[in-house]
């Protein structure tokens, strides 16, 4: 695989496992009983959001790694047995 292609796949990964890791370890303002006049009261009391560009990087890494390893495996669809067979001699 080339570098430009890993790279786009790792962007891929990175931003899919982004939206699963924000929604982790929230305390909305209205749990924490301090909402800032002007937002809204289930508006992050502390985002963390450096925590969560480092916890997104290190399980993105490990997801394209275990994708990476798949690739390389030389495993196919064929090889899947409830599958219908893909190849041309079938």
């Amino acid at each position: 695989m080339r570098i430009g292609t890993a790279i786009a796949i790792y962007f891929v990964i990175w931003w899919t496992v982004l939206f699963v890791v924000l929604p982790l370890k929230i305390r909305t303002q209205a749990e924490t009983g301090e909402v800032v006049p002007g937002s809204e009261s289930s508006a992050p009391a502390r985002p963390q959001l450096l925590l969560k560009a480092a916890m997104t990087t290190v399980l993105a890494a490990i997801v394209f790694l275990g994708l990476m390893a798949l690739m390389r495996s030389g495993l196919s669809l064929d090889d899947v047995p409830f599958l219908p067979k893909y190849g041309s001699n079938v």
